[in-house]
């Protein structure tokens, strides 16, 4: 399974399309941020793997913050700033109190972008 998810991303990397980019992006934080509150629950606070995860995360949440466009995104960009901050912050929260109901609504909101994200890609497959 690890040699397929390298081969996707080795080949969005490749591609240099933004939009398989993001996607990648997405997809990353959310299995990153997924894996993290898992072990936050299974009680895993203090591994090297827990760490990892939370790393990785934000990692990816800077990234994605540092890929908008302000100057002509509009709203549409500063509401995802605001998403992507939320995360940054909920992730930040379960790190120290170990509580991850901000977490996991921070990959709900997330996985909704995503899903948008994907569909947006579907319909340009469609119509190109």
């Amino acid at each position: 399974m690890q040699a397929y998810q390298n081969a996707d991303r080795d080949a969005a990397a490749e591609t240099g399309d933004p939009h398989a980019l993001v996607a990648l992006l997405f997809g990353e934080l959310l299995r990153h941020m997924r894996l993290f509150v898992a072990m936050l629950e299974d009680g895993k606070e203090n591994s090297e793997s827990r760490s990892k995860h939370f790393a990785r995360s934000l990692t990816i949440i800077y990234g994605l913050q540092n890929s908008l466009d302000f100057e002509r995104g509009g709203e549409i960009v500063e509401n995802l700033f605001r998403i992507y901050e939320y995360a940054r912050q909920q992730l930040l929260i379960a790190s120290r109190t170990n509580d991850t109901a901000g977490t996991q609504a921070a990959i709900d909101a997330l996985e909704d972008i995503h899903d948008a994200w994907n569909q947006i890609e579907y319909t340009n497959q469609k119509t190109g």
